[in-house]
């Protein structure tokens, strides 16, 4: 009896190391059969898959839209001065609500001459270098109807394009927008200033 069951276990162990054996050695190796899954878990659990037909919905889409009025995280965008350039009756703002300083300039004119240059000129007098190939001109920013213009309105054609001028607000990010506009109206000065726009004690330098 005795003998029996220690060679029944003897059987036993040397079948399970065999079959230990052979699993590893045609793991990983390629086959045309599906898997053999002793433990399937999760592996075949009913879902929806994208793109796929489900008759669990009426228009039979497995895919759901976002319920009506969702925002996605991060681009509630309340601020309608700063995002949209208008302020609370939709007109546009008078002033770039990002503070123009030494950063935000250098900012400025880093993105203009990237996107804004080509066309209108690195000194914003329309004559950039598409120009030579054809492109209509754009009007210069110096004359007193760009000047005159508020802040807001050149963001929301920065954001929204015009006329010939494609829309940037996929290319430039809200706050570089708004450093092309600070640095678009120190471009305006340096060619529109005059002499009592300069401090006292840099007035010798200049004349």
């Amino acid at each position: 009896m005795r003998k029996r069951i220690l060679c029944s276990s003897i059987g036993y162990l040397l079948g399970i190391s065999l079959i230990a054996l052979l699993t590893g050695c045609f793991r990983g190796q390629p086959s045309e059969s599906p898997p053999i899954r002793v433990n399937p878990n999760m592996d075949e659990q009913p879902k929806l898959k994208p793109q796929s037909v489900s008759a669990m919905f009426k228009d039979g889409a497995g895919m759901r839209a976002p319920v009506d009025g969702t925002v996605a995280r991060g681009h509630l965008n309340e601020d309608d001065a700063f995002y949209l350039g208008l302020d609370e009756i939709g007109k546009a703002i008078s002033k770039s609500p990002l503070p123009i300083d030494m950063k935000s300039l250098k900012r400025g004119q880093e993105r203009f001459n990237i996107y804004c240059a080509p066309c209108h000129g690195q000194v914003g007098d329309g004559q950039g270098i598409m120009i030579k190939y054809g492109y209509v001109p754009p009007p210069s920013f110096h004359i007193d109807r760009i000047r005159d213009l508020p802040d807001g309105e050149i963001f929301g054609v920065i954001s929204n394009g015009i006329r010939n001028m494609p829309s940037y607000k996929l290319q430039v990010p809200v706050a570089d927008r708004w450093a092309i506009v600070n640095y678009l109206r120190a471009l305006q000065l340096s060619q529109n200033a005059s002499i009592n726009d300069v401090p006292q004690e840099m007035r010798d330098k200049v004349k």
